[in-house]
């Protein structure tokens, strides 16, 4: 059996998982949490995650059950991401293999997503629909490759939720994109916003600036609520990557569609990427919050996909990047 620990720190969470052939043995995960109306600095950011890291590993060796010796391999992220939260991260991951004699992996985030999806929901061979703070994208894989078949073409639907939040001053704690959730339920009136389709790829900065000028207005005016208001952007985002994920299952003659990523926990997108299923005669995977919002387990999954398969990173080769498209890495594990 192959035992792997991955270490993920690409953003605001820091998270270390261990996983047996399959099995995850430990999860522990701190998220970095500011007050409502302002983001995270990457240097704050990277020093909440020098503050806890010690104590997460702890946790994910006691919380296994296992000691530094029934460790295989050590996987990282290797990127994309925020700069300073990867070097933190990639450090330790450096100085762990060291100090205990295990070789090292480093792993493309997205991909850590996506094996993880497949993991947990034992989807065979799915479109995914991965949807997070800083990446929007519509994957299949083929020949070696995790192709991305759309994108969006500025910012990410987490990152046009997380702004928004601001804008109207929503809790951060757990995270905005669940609060922006929460009130959506509670939404009545759709207001129009822009829709922005190109091809196969969408777009959000222009939704943002939108609503950005037109929520203070609104809200001002007693035009509608801020529950109205999250209620719309959430429609209208969804509604879109919807719209490109059923045309990509329609070019790859797929039945299967897994959303991940840490907006995939979203229970609304679930749902309307669900009806969509139906219509189609497919299937929906989908994991909670656990798998979807960054973790460790997820990078360790994907390097005992990638160990096992001989890849390793040598000592002078593991650094860390903020730039790793999804389809640069040459997936040895599938067929």
């Amino acid at each position: 059996m192959t035992v792997v620990i991955g270490f993920e720190g690409s953003a605001n969470k820091i998270g270390i998982g261990i996983i047996r052939d399959g099995e995850v043995l430990s999860n522990p995960r701190r998220t970095y949490i500011t007050p409502p109306g302002q983001g995270f600095l990457p240097s704050d950011t990277a020093r909440h995650h020098r503050a806890v890291v010690l104590t997460v590993l702890q946790e994910a060796l006691q919380q296994a059950g296992l000691t530094p010796a029934d460790i295989d391999c050590v996987a990282y992220t290797k990127g994309p991401g925020m700069g300073a939260p990867l070097l933190t991260l990639a450090l330790v991951a450096r100085t762990v293999a060291q100090l205990w004699g295990r070789p090292l992996v480093g792993v493309n985030h997205c991909i850590g997503h996506v094996e993880m999806g497949r993991l947990i929901t034992q989807a065979h061979n799915p479109t995914v629909l991965y949807v997070s703070g800083g990446n929007t994208q519509v994957i299949a894989y083929s020949e070696r490759r995790y192709r991305i078949f759309g994108e969006t073409i500025d910012i990410a639907v987490g990152n046009c939720l997380d702004r928004f939040a601001r804008v109207i001053k929503i809790s951060n704690d757990p995270s905005p994109g669940y609060n922006i959730e929460q009130m959506a339920k509670r939404g009545s009136r759709y207001v129009e916003l822009p829709y922005t389709v190109k091809g196969m790829d969408v777009s959000f900065s222009g939704i943002l600036s939108f609503i950005e000028e037109a929520a203070n207005k609104m809200l001002a005016s007693a035009e509608c609520s801020a529950e109205d208001l999250c209620f719309s952007l959430q429609e209208t985002l969804f509604s879109m990557l919807v719209e490109i994920t059923e045309r990509a299952m329609a070019h790859c003659g797929s039945q299967e569609v897994l959303i991940v990523g840490g907006v995939g926990c979203n229970l609304r997108l679930q749902e309307m990427m669900g009806v969509m299923c139906k219509e189609r005669g497919a299937k929906l995977f989908a994991t909670d919050e656990r798998f979807c919002i960054d973790n460790g387990a997820m990078i360790a999954q994907a390097g005992w996909e990638m160990f096992r398969s001989g890849q390793v990173t040598e000592l002078q080769d593991s650094w860390i990047t903020q730039r790793y498209r999804t389809d640069e890495v040459e997936v040895t594990w599938r067929d």
